[in-house]
């Protein structure tokens, strides 16, 4: 730990050079987080080893350890590292902002989807993740939403983005899912006692073949939805 309380390689994440002696080292931290998301991207989480990613790296394990004191400080680095785009804005008012704010956030997990494993331990402390939270917070500065709101808006909007690439890892490819599923529910369900669900049985909600893309956008649309509707409610 440094004066900070944080772990040396997350200040490092930060620009911050630990203190060193003899030659300059062949190895950075950049490059030694870059192997790990290549090993996570093609084989997994379950692949991921210090000794993995120092193989990788053509070196040993205990040299990586001279950046990293940790696994799971390497992990935190790793998430950091795919939400390098995620913050790219290119469009002005608040609701096209953080349409895109989204849209990366969705795009970073999906691109990446190992990271949807990793636990949140707590708020961000890495300059990806940051820079995505003031990017939001920037594009909510306008309106006369509360502190809290901003926070807790941007939270949420990070929350459903997590939530759909979740849902994409655990389930994989939709196929027959949710036909099949439709076909349990027929087989299982009393109509006088789930008349609704039955109902919902005779259309096509549970059978037609829906872009990925299609859930998330109307999700999205009805979060800001409720979020315009809370800023015109404010008073001026």
């Amino acid at each position: 730990m440094t004066d900070t309380g944080l772990p040396a390689s997350i200040e490092a994440a930060w620009g911050a050079q630990r203190p060193t002696r003899g030659p300059k080292r062949a190895l950075s931290l950049d490059r030694i987080v870059t192997a790990a998301v290549a090993v996570a991207d093609a084989d997994g989480l379950d692949a991921l080893s210090m000794s993995r990613v120092a193989g990788e790296l053509g070196t040993s394990a205990m040299s990586l350890y001279r950046y990293v004191s940790a696994k799971d400080e390497l992990l935190t680095l790793m998430t950091d590292a795919i939400f390098i785009d995620a913050a790219t804005v290119t469009s002005s008012g608040w609701r096209p902002a953080l349409t895109e704010l989204a849209w990366g956030c969705l795009r970073a997990y999906r691109a990446h989807p190992w990271a949807v494993r990793i636990p949140i331990s707590g708020p961000p402390v890495t300059p990806h993740q940051l820079r995505w939270l003031e990017t939001g917070l920037a594009a909510l500065s306008p309106t006369p939403l509360t502190a809290a709101e901003k926070m807790s808006a941007l939270l949420l909007l990070s929350g459903i983005a997590r939530n759909d690439a979740t849902l994409a890892h655990d389930l994989g490819e939709p196929g027959d899912l949710m036909p099949t599923y439709a076909q349990t529910l027929r087989r299982l369900l009393p109509p006088q006692d789930f008349p609704h669900l039955v109902s919902i049985l005779t259309t096509d909600v549970m059978t037609q073949d829906d872009h990925p893309d299609v859930e998330f956008a109307w999700s999205l649309a009805r979060v800001l939805d409720g979020l315009a509707a809370l800023i015109t409610a404010k008073p001026e």
